[in-house]
């Protein structure tokens, strides 16, 4: 004697809830960064311009000299030169001075005061012990 299940009971939704939930976390936390870093390397790459210091994914410090559509060409060491695939530069380390001024304004360097010809060298050990007294 088996008894059917009425008609009207559904099933629980707290199995399909947390399916939806586990699939919103992890388009938050892996997908959506993934994404952003993606972007930026995009347009850290699609900025390139010659006198670019760079990094290879490979690690290799170097010059940009030319920049085509999918190719760079750096400069390794004076007169040897190489051509890259765009998405193998991994950062930029400093960019050209005229793109760099463009880009955003050089901060100023803070002033420090020099010390008098007169006065004697100071002695850089301070005391900070307290006295038992």
């Amino acid at each position: 004697m088996y008894f059917a299940a009425p008609a009207g009971e559904g099933g629980s939704f707290a199995p399909l809830l947390l399916i939806v939930l586990l699939f919103g976390v992890m388009y938050f936390m892996m997908i959506r960064p993934q994404q952003k870093r993606r972007r930026e390397a995009q347009a850290m790459q699609s900025a390139l311009g010659p006198g670019d210091e760079i990094v290879t994914i490979g690690g290799l410090h170097a010059t940009v000299v030319e920049v085509t559509d999918d190719v760079v060409t750096v400069e390794i060491a004076p007169g040897v030169n190489a051509r890259y695939a765009r998405p193998a530069i991994a950062r930029v380390v400093k960019q050209d001075a005229a793109a760099a001024t463009a880009a955003e304004p050089l901060a100023e360097e803070p002033v420090v005061a020099e010390p008098v010809a007169d006065d004697p060298i100071p002695n850089p050990v301070v005391e900070t012990r307290k006295s038992k007294d």
